[in-house]
């Protein structure tokens, strides 16, 4: 753990670590283990630096749906239930922290995020990536349906997923490319150079545009399954409720 943090934080690493009992129940849902990271944002840190104690934070959107990565997201979602935002400008990274635990000395992978398992195993050698998919999670973003639209999300090959719905008003959610035979407006391409790093940035906010335009359902393709792309793949998944 301690090596994972000097090579990563700040940044999205979260440590999921076994808690003392002066960490209040409330924090951690009842469960025995605590979240920690280090945010890598400049506004965050000057926050904790001011502060004595730890920053107990939720995430700031509702149960479900389509993380947040700007603070206009947050507005729209949480609007007057929150007296005030920390304004910091869009996420950098655009997907989730990385959640590492220990299981009997040996480090475990629990959500897929921000840093790519090859970066981990770089650090500490070779890790485990735990079946993330549950309906009973012991860690954040772990629900088998979860940073879904309000469309339905099918995924697949795009000419594919268009000759079975095309009949229907659709957006398209693509890697690096624009499809014929429908209007940009209603496509996003999540990196036109095909960077995986690019299209992590991107994702929600791509899900969050299609999802407020006047259509049916979203085509979303899947990312080529290597570094950032498992973790992209893997929200993607979440959003369409596929197993």
């Amino acid at each position: 753990a301690l090596a994972l943090a000097h090579h990563f934080w700040p940044g999205p690493l979260t440590l999921l670590l076994e808690k003392k009992a002066l960490i209040p129940d409330v924090v951690t849902s009842g469960l025995p283990r605590v979240a920690v990271r280090m945010p890598q944002h400049d506004l965050t840190l000057q926050l904790l630096q001011q502060l004595s104690f730890p920053l107990a934070a939720p995430s700031a959107n509702p149960f479900g749906y389509i993380s947040p990565t700007t603070p206009q997201h947050v507005q729209a979602q949480l609007g007057p239930q929150i007296p005030y935002i920390l304004s910091g400008g869009a996420c950098r990274v655009g997907i989730e922290s990385t959640i590492v635990g220990f299981e009997a000395g040996k480090a475990v992978i629990y959500r897929l995020g921000g840093i790519s398992v090859a970066a981990i195993e770089h650090v500490i050698g070779p890790v485990r990536v735990a079946d993330a998919v549950s309906n009973r999670p012991t860690t954040p973003g772990a629900l088998k349906s979860h940073y879904a639209p309000t469309k339905p999300l099918f995924l697949g090959a795009i000419p594919d997923l268009l000759s079975r719905h095309g009949q229907q008003r659709v957006g398209i959610l693509s890697f690096d490319q624009y499809y014929p035979g429908l209007a940009r407006s209603h496509q996003v391409r999540l990196s036109a150079a095909g960077s995986l790093e690019e299209a992590a940035h991107h994702l929600f906010a791509a899900l969050r545009k299609l999802d407020a335009l006047p259509i049916d359902c979203i085509l979303g393709t899947w990312m080529p399954d290597q570094g950032l792309g498992l973790a992209i793949n893997d929200r993607l998944r979440r959003a369409a409720s596929l197993g």
